[in-house]
């Protein structure tokens, strides 16, 4: 359950929470939802590139039954990065950087988990997405045990611009994919480095793909397709941090 000041709820609260620039996950919108102040608010959502989610008023309702006016802004638990801001600072600071890329991961307990395994690892940012993938919210931090808390969170347009600035920023950038003939230890990854795991029921975005410079696959021998993503992030992470610390 939220808590009261995970959320702010009324259309104009909305609108003035998002232009003063609070981080929000996602806009919850009654579906039937209409009106000059509603129009308003999908322009302001639009612009701030906020997530919006039409939902029935009930969805709304079951988070609080005060005067919602069909809206609910549902806070972000942290205060997101930028690539643009990270990569520079890591490298001023003489450090390889060493960033994931999730691409279309929805399920936030992965995500959590993953976060968990990035912070352990020394991994320096995570990549999200503002639309189409997970946010930082409650239930991601307490699945995290915390990690979401220290390890920088980079929100951009998309996973594909965010491969296009780290490859043109020296990192060399590698797609994990069951599909790839490559075993993911024959990769050198003691460079700057940047690893992107694709979704759960559909893996990384072709367009993405075609950007990486390598795409490498987790040996596997069972009858199962496919690891869960946040099993395969923990192999393809310390896969990274084994050869760092081969070359110390």
């Amino acid at each position: 359950m939220l808590e009261k000041t995970d959320y702010i709820y009324g259309i104009r609260a909305v609108i003035e929470a998002i232009e003063s620039g609070k981080e929000i996950d996602k806009v919850l919108v009654r579906k039937d939802l209409k009106g000059d102040l509603a129009r308003e608010l999908m322009e302001v959502v639009k612009h701030h590139g906020v997530l919006v989610q039409k939902v029935p008023v009930e969805k709304i309702e079951r988070i609080t039954r005060k005067n919602h006016q069909g809206v609910l802004a549902i806070l972000s638990a942290i205060t997101y990065d930028s690539l643009a801001n990270v990569v520079p600072i890591l490298y001023e600071e003489g450090r390889t950087p060493f960033i994931v890329l999730l691409d279309g991961i929805t399920d936030v307990r992965n995500f959590g988990a993953i976060a968990r395994t990035c912070e352990c690892a020394g991994v320096d940012a995570i990549v999200i997405t503002r639309r189409g993938g997970v946010g930082v919210n409650a239930d991601a931090m307490k699945t995290s045990a915390g990690a979401l808390s220290y390890i920088p969170v980079c929100r951009e347009t998309s996973i594909l611009n965010a491969v296009k600035f780290l490859r043109d920023s020296g990192c060399r950038v590698f797609a994990a994919s069951e599909k790839s003939t490559i075993d993911y230890t024959r990769a050198d990854y003691t460079g700057p480095v940047a690893l992107v795991m694709g979704a759960e029921d559909v893996g990384i975005s072709p367009d993405v793909l075609r950007f990486c410079d390598e795409t490498v696959s987790i040996p596997q021998a069972g009858k199962i397709g496919s690891l869960n993503v946040s099993v395969a992030a923990g192999v393809m992470i310390y896969e990274v941090v084994r050869q760092r610390r081969g070359v110390l």
